[in-house]
């Protein structure tokens, strides 16, 4: 057995079977001394006669994770990828590909140009590009549909999802799965049985899966179709239908010249500079400077307080994520419909067909509830989430201080209280922490941890450690009303009041919000949360408002009549018959013109482009104050915050990101010229004009944490 390496490339013969395995830790992602590596080992077994086959197998946990995110932004660097799968496709002797972990984006676009495919059950198979604003460009548009029918290929490309191993199997884009944890005496094993019966080299690009011209067009239109609907404004998901359909009505190497050409296309979109950023943003975020230096302490338990729909939707992201769960409510009514919240997001589950009953009952069986704080006795970590008022919160902390074990890490879930006094009421404030979760709490990524004054670092790792348990993308924020998102808001909020007070209907608003990306505009999101939560955040914020500030009292009036959205049936809109999409309502256009009359203001006319740039204006301004006080780390704090709490366009980037590409000069303007109107309002954020008398942006201070 002779053996050679080109960097992360080692070549080794196993009797006649040349076996190249990658060793690029810790995904074996496909950098330019793989590629290399991959070309020269495929050269060297096309001249050697002693190799009959070839075995490409990754070492460590994964076959091949994706492309190197180290090189993204930087200039490409030969061979290319797509250079590398046509050289391994065209290799004279068989090619096999044994697949155990990830096979991602090029690592799956490497399997597919091998003439074999062996899969391992941990094997999870996917082309995710599309969410980062491309599609697969190594011949995965073109390759795929060919092994497994247009349709299959499009949901895979258009989802960017991972199928497992069986999966794989059944839609013929692995030819065999077989157990066990070693991929290199699996893939031995199937190589020699390939060898000794003589297998031919089976091109990908010959495959038949298109051959039915008929049914696999009706199957692009569709997707096309239902595309169109769905991506809402997205650049790639298009591309990788016009790929597809390529696949279908051209020649191999004409396809893969069309797949280059859009690749080339949505690489030069400004979509995928901010979905790179998003995708960055969020791996910046998931560390900080607690987490460092500090280890967190264990969470085998957890306790919730309060059942209603927020602990309810906290206890089955806890119980998703495999651990046990204690729910303490105030009396056994009360416990009983905390457990029916719960158990109803399970059974909404069943009726999809998404799980079984068994697994319910297993789930279920980890749920507990109680009326006795000393039920959490023994938990490492309670969230309190009950009424969002300062005296509930004290009682509950001042009865978690009493029974909790030493070393319990006690959360809030506050939206917008002052948990350095909620911490400051017990007799142990370094093991309080902020958890705030978004609604509903089992569905939303996001979770802001909330940093108060006196939390020990261990503390702050543990919140982290369990934002990744229960798979959320955490976002750290210091303390102040509101703290990151819910402050921002605030002031965006306003923002959309004044317009529409005066002149602009909350329908136009909504919908130029939408037409930018959002899934829903504000007055949709207010009605869906409940127009009463805004409305008690107002009243308790009344004593200390600034007797100067404009304050539009539209969403008032119609507090003061119960329309409270969605749960009262009317809100801005009307929800006939419990509708979820509401129609609007010419009663709140009367209200709305009377409450203009009465604040003195004539109407004017909106385009739907200052309706976008008041409010970006206003959230990016308030995103920049949070940054400049050290509420958030750094601006891309504040993005991922956006596009995972609030729906701000993921392709956007985010707030700070979309300044940056606006330029924050035009961003200072128009604050400079709203200000004519309402200067308490639109006071330039000091950060906004320290960067922009520097010629500097928001991105420059994302290095920083």
């Amino acid at each position: 057995m002779h053996t050679g390496a080109t960097g992360p490339v080692a070549r080794a013969m196993h009797g006649d079977i040349l076996v190249v395995t990658i060793d690029n830790p810790p995904v074996n992602a496909l950098g330019v001394d793989v590629r290399r590596g991959l070309a020269a080992a495929i050269d060297a077994a096309g001249a050697d006669a002693a190799v009959k086959a070839v075995l490409i197998v990754g070492s460590g946990k994964t076959f091949i994770g994706g492309a190197d995110i180290r090189e993204f932004g930087k200039p490409p660097m030969a061979p290319f990828l797509p250079d590398v799968c046509n050289g391994i496709e065209a290799c004279s002797k068989p090619v096999i590909a044994v697949i155990h972990g990830a096979a991602l984006g090029g690592g799956l676009e490497i399997a597919l140009a091998a003439h074999y495919r062996l899969a391992l059950p941990a094997a999870k198979l996917g082309l995710p590009e599309v969410a980062l604003g491309l599609l697969p460009g190594a011949g995965g548009t073109q390759r795929t549909p060919r092994l497994i029918g247009a349709a299959a290929a499009l949901d895979l490309m258009l989802s960017g999802r991972h199928a497992g191993a069986a999966e794989a199997a059944k839609l013929g884009l692995v030819d065999r799965v077989v157990d066990g944890a070693d991929p290199l005496a699996a893939g031995l094993a199937y190589a020699q049985e390939l060898v000794q019966g003589g297998a031919p080299v089976r091109r990908t690009r010959d495959a038949t899966q298109l051959a039915d011209t008929h049914a696999q067009r009706a199957a692009i239109d569709s997707a096309r179709a239902e595309t169109a609907k769905k991506s809402r404004g997205l650049f790639s998901p298009l591309k990788i239908v016009d790929a597809v359909q390529g696949a279908l009505e051209l020649p191999f190497d004409e396809g893969q010249a069309l797949e280059r050409k859009l690749f080339l296309e949505c690489l030069d979109s400004p979509q995928r500079a901010g979905l790179v950023h998003a995708f960055f943003a969020e791996r910046e975020t998931a560390r900080a400077p607690e987490t460092r230096n500090a280890k967190p302490r264990p969470i085998n338990s957890i306790g919730v307080v309060g059942g209603g729909t927020m602990g309810a939707g906290i206890a089955v992201a806890v119980l998703d994520a495999g651990l046990p769960v204690t729910m303490i409510e105030r009396d056994d009514e009360a416990l009983a419909r905390g457990r029916k919240h719960v158990e109803k997001v399970y059974d909404g589950l069943i009726a999809k067909g998404r799980i079984t009953q068994d697994a319910k009952d297993a789930t279920i069986a980890r749920f507990n509830g109680s009326t006795s704080y000393d039920a959490l006795a023994q938990a490492d970590l309670v969230i309190e989430a009950v009424f969002e008022d300062m005296a509930v919160k004290h009682a509950v902390f001042a009865e978690l201080d009493r029974v909790c074990k030493p070393g319990a890490v006690l959360a809030t879930n506050t939206s917008y209280l002052d948990i350095d006094a909620i911490a400051a009421a017990i007799s142990r404030p370094q093991d309080v922490v902020g958890l705030h979760f978004f609604s509903p709490a089992n569905i939303m990524k996001l979770l802001e941890i909330v940093v108060p004054a006196k939390v020990a670092d261990d503390v702050v790792a543990t919140a982290f450690n369990l934002a990744k348990k229960l798979r959320k993308v955490p976002v750290r924020a210091g303390v102040c009303d509101g703290f990151i998102g819910n402050r921002i808001l605030a002031v965006y909020g306003q923002a959309a009041q004044a317009m529409m007070e005066d002149g602009a209907s909350p329908y136009q608003i909504d919908k130029a919000l939408r037409d930018f990306g959002y899934p829903m505009g504000p007055f949709q999101v207010s009605d869906l949360a409940g127009g009463d939560i805004g409305w008690a955040t107002r009243k308790r914020r009344a004593p200390t408002r600034d007797p100067r500030a404009r304050y539009v009292q539209i969403a008032d009036r119609l507090c003061e009549r119960g329309w409270f959205g969605q749960k009262t049936g009317r809100g801005y809109y009307l929800y006939p018959d419990g509708a979820r999409v509401g129609t609007p309502d010419p009663e709140v256009e009367a209200i709305i013109d009377a409450e203009r009359e009465r604040a003195g203001k004539a109407p004017r006319s909106f385009s739907d482009a200052e309706i976008v740039r008041r409010y970006l204006a206003a959230m990016i301004n308030e995103g920049a104050n949070v940054v400049h006080q050290k509420i958030a780390l750094r601006p891309l704090d504040v993005d991922v915050t956006f596009v995972h709490g609030y729906g701000f366009p993921r392709y956007r980037g985010g707030p700070m990101h979309y300044a940056d590409t606006v330029g924050l000069p035009s961003i200072l303007a128009d604050i400079r010229e709203f200000a004519q109107e309402d200067p308490l309002f639109w006071q330039p954020s000091p950060l906004l004009v320290e960067l922009v008398e520097k010629g500097a942006n928001f991105a420059s201070l994302n290095q920083s944490a």
